[in-house]
């Protein structure tokens, strides 16, 4: 079996690059950068597979430059980067690494949930900068968790991962998503309820659908005045689900509580006001960000490149159809 040429546009953690090291003939961007147009249109030239991230636009130009490709691996679960539909023309395999951050992506959810509810940042700030003398009865009054209502917008993985905790906290779970999910109202008790009827009963909201021309800005303006001015609103979906302006203005004024973001609208750019809001806490994207769960993400690009290698259908291709033809 020839070894392939593979670039990397990324440093992703050694285990997955040792592995695909093992079979290949191996590139890895390990600026941490990312890479500017021009450099992916260069660097993609005369490779077999390239294993791509979120960050990397891989549209019909780059694919085009990479003539003779096999597979862009996507290393993320999302693949709104990639125009699948052009690669499919072009006999090219899309792959994606679904599954494996479904909980931790759910766990992050909850850690902004909390940090927004009991103001963990902002009191971290202020005991850093040498402010706190005293206990205080009103000093960083925040939400209680416990008993209240939280409302899923999503009930794939992701939403039931992260509803199924609720139950922890003895939560009333409403959902919304494209149809009612049985599997979702077993395991959650969940109500299945119009997005209406979920913003305006909801203590907290919680963001888990894809992107999609039907969820681009999900959430703006006539959203967010439905929402309880003590809600919160979390989102570690996609960012152009949420309009960002919206939301800024809706915090600043406090038409809603707070917000937990860990995406972006027009990422990594933050809307104009957003990061000097006390009410949000904002995280750099880093829901999978944990040592165990980007090695696996890691090894599933990998395991998706040498299956294209041996001919094989990849076992997270979006387009199989290619492979069949």
């Amino acid at each position: 079996m020839n070894r392939w040429n593979v670039y990397v546009t990324n440093e992703i953690p050694k285990p997955a690059l040792d592995m695909l090291e093992e079979y290949c003939n191996i590139e890895v961007n390990r600026t941490g950068e990312v890479l500017s147009k021009p450099v992916l249109l260069e660097k993609v030239k005369g490779r077999d597979a390239v294993l791509c991230l979120l960050t990397d636009p891989i549209d019909a130009e780059v694919m085009d430059a990479a003539r003779g490709a096999k597979i862009f691996a996507n290393y993320a679960v999302g693949y709104n980067n990639i125009d699948v539909s052009a690669a499919t023309e072009r006999g090219i395999l899309v792959s994606n690494t679904p599954g494996v951050l479904t909980d931790t992506t759910a766990e992050m959810a909850w850690a902004l949930l909390f940090s927004v509810a009991r103001r963990v940042v902002e009191s971290d700030k202020y005991s850093r900068m040498g402010k706190y003398k005293s206990w205080g009865p009103m000093l960083f009054l925040g939400q209680d968790v416990i008993g209240k209502t939280v409302g899923v917008i999503g009930a794939g993985r992701i939403g039931l991962s992260f509803a199924k905790r609720a139950k922890a906290f003895d939560m009333k779970v409403l959902y919304n998503s494209a149809k009612a999910n049985l599997e979702f109202e077993r395991e959650t008790g969940g109500e299945f309820v119009s997005l209406e009827t979920l913003l305006k009963e909801s203590d907290f909201v919680s963001i888990h659908t894809p992107l999609l021309p039907a969820t681009l800005h999900l959430i703006g303006e006539k959203e967010l005045d439905l929402m309880k001015e003590s809600a919160i609103l979390i989102n570690t979906s996609r960012g152009p689900v949420v309009d960002e302006a919206a939301l800024v203005k809706a915090l600043q004024t406090g038409k809603i509580w707070g917000a937990g973001l860990d995406v972006y609208e027009f990422e990594p750019e933050f809307t104009q006001g957003l990061l000097e809001l006390d009410n949000a806490v904002v995280c750099p994207h880093i829901a999978s960000a944990t040592i165990d769960t980007r090695t696996k993400m890691g090894i599933i690009a990998v395991t998706n490149i040498l299956a294209a290698m041996k001919g094989e259908l990849p076992p997270n291709c979006l387009n199989p159809e290619v492979y069949s033809s």
